[in-house]
């Protein structure tokens, strides 16, 4: 009976996650722009949606690609920043030996005491003051701002698993710090690498507030910011909507899915010994 009841709650947990994610699917394949017709199953596989997705065919979507573009270029830059400076940071702080070194990595952990809400006027006025407004820059200066300090605990983390030993026989063959964080540090700290990429990459994908404040032009804008074009409209086109949320979402998805094996293993080597 037990074994029924986890069994029971396994499936609803289930259909609970995946009724969203089928309820987009649904409305995208549905003929009628305006409103849903509400079936469980489509009567016909309608792929208007995603054809005019891929023409531009609407005019709230002529500069789709463009703006998928501007959204992967963000994702990525604010991954390899957040990847760079917590990697540079926690070899520093963990591998330099500096004294009092672990109380500055705690100390990045209190940005988060502040919600990120708090701190999107602020910003929004400080991009304004440097000429940063409605760039892309803006926002990838704030996501890797919020990506960082859990970037560099887990590399803190992870990086107590690689032997001191190897930094000290490093340096008596002659290594310079900057040789020891290329060709030994960065090596070895691959999982971890890759699953902080992963989560700044998702951070800054799936990140709307600051993206909406900072980007106003329709050059500069990602699709998150352009898909609140859609309820300018007195009928919103929901089926050109959730088409465009699902091409949106596969990026990141596929992301996570090649590289969830090398993520778990960062995430979970890193917390053994923390």
């Amino acid at each position: 009976m037990k074994r029924l009841g986890k069994i029971a709650l396994g499936v609803g947990l289930v259909v609970w996650t995946i009724m969203p994610i089928y309820n987009m699917i649904l409305v995208a394949l549905d003929d009628d722009a305006a409103e849903y017709s509400g079936h469980l199953w489509p009567s016909e596989m309608n792929f208007e949606s995603f054809r005019v997705i891929w023409t531009q065919d609407y005019w709230y979507l002529e500069h789709f690609w463009h703006q998928f573009g501007n959204s992967c270029f963000m994702g990525f830059m604010t991954m390899v920043l957040t990847v760079a400076i917590g990697s540079l940071a926690s070899f520093g702080l963990g591998r330099m030996r500096l004294r009092h070194g672990w109380v500055l990595g705690h100390v990045a952990l209190l940005t988060y005491a502040l919600p990120a809400s708090f701190l999107a006027i602020p910003f929004v006025h400080i991009m304004h003051r440097y000429g940063l407004s409605d760039s892309l820059w803006s926002v990838i200066a704030s996501q890797t701002m919020f990506a960082t300090p859990y970037a560099i605990l887990i590399f803190q983390q992870y990086g107590r698993l690689i032997p001191l030993e190897l930094d000290d026989a490093a340096r008596v063959d002659g290594a310079s710090p900057g040789q020891m964080y290329w060709r030994i540090y960065l090596p070895l700290m691959a999982p971890a690498l890759v699953a902080v990429g992963t989560y700044a990459l998702l951070l800054a994908w799936n990140e709307y507030l600051y993206q909406f404040l900072l980007l106003s032009s329709t050059q500069s804008m990602t699709v998150a910011v352009a898909l609140d074009q859609f309820f300018d409209s007195d009928e919103a086109p929901w089926n050109y909507m959730m088409a465009t949320a699902i091409v949106y979402s596969l990026p990141p998805v596929a992301t996570y899915y090649a590289l969830r094996r090398y993520m778990v293993a960062g995430l979970t080597m890193g917390g053994v010994k923390g």
